[in-house]
């Protein structure tokens, strides 16, 4: 064999070792144990807490407890404030009008 194959061969050998031997890095997902915060910035009983309640029925068997919060006030702004000073782990979700968003 020439010198540039039996390199070749080497580093395919050296990779599928390494592969082999190296720790996984799994991305854990928050389990069932962890509950979602959904934030809907408006009083409770409008269409947009209806819209919220029904995602959260809809995905308790995937992502486990989703509470809702309704934070009314300021033309929805008390509600965009919360989420976005929440903590950065992912479990708080704003669920807003394009109002709240387009103007503020």
């Amino acid at each position: 064999m020439a010198p540039m194959t039996h390199r070749r061969h080497f580093l395919l050998s050296a990779t599928a070792a390494a592969a082999c031997v190296s720790p996984l890095a799994l991305a854990q997902a928050p389990g069932h144990d962890a509950t979602i915060r959904l934030i809907v910035p408006y009083a409770p009983g409008g269409p947009l807490d209806a819209t919220a309640r029904l995602l959260a029925e809809r995905v308790r068997d995937s992502l486990g407890t989703v509470v809702i919060d309704n934070k009314a006030g300021a033309g929805g702004n008390i509600g965009a404030d919360a989420v976005a000073k929440a903590a950065p782990d992912g479990l708080t979700i704003g669920l807003a009008a394009t109002a709240t968003h387009a103007v503020n």
